[in-house]
């Protein structure tokens, strides 16, 4: 009912920038809070920055200062702009949506997911 879309990763330089988008579109009624998280080879998935309906953020202390996310509601779209890329950032990065359905169902869904490499 609801489709994800991720694109932007790559290939960077170590403090180099790159800006992750998500497309959100199928059945949506409304978006409570849109999230980026990212898992790295061998690690568990974190979470990277989380902003909520009403523009609320929050980061992991390791990204403060240097992520930025964003949403345009209009568009269903949230990004990530990541800017002095570490190595240590290389990982899958993987959107997050949750909200509710335009027949009333609560839905939390995951992109497909997007590769970003930082080299040293």
């Amino acid at each position: 009912q609801v489709q994800l879309v991720e694109s932007g990763g790559g290939l960077v330089q170590a403090g180099g920038s790159l800006r992750l988008s998500c497309a959100a579109s199928g059945r949506i009624f409304s978006i409570n809070a849109m999230a980026w998280y990212r898992q790295a080879a061998g690690k568990q998935r974190e979470l990277v920055a989380r902003i909520t309906s009403s523009g609320s953020t929050n980061y992991r202390d390791s990204v403060k200062g240097r992520f930025t996310i964003s949403r345009d509601n209009a568009k269903n779209m949230v990004y990530l702009q990541m800017n002095s890329l570490k190595p240590e950032d290389t990982a899958v990065y993987y959107c997050n949506v949750d909200g509710i359905t335009t027949d009333w169902r609560r839905f939390d869904y995951w992109g497909q997911g997007t590769q970003v490499t930082v080299s040293s």
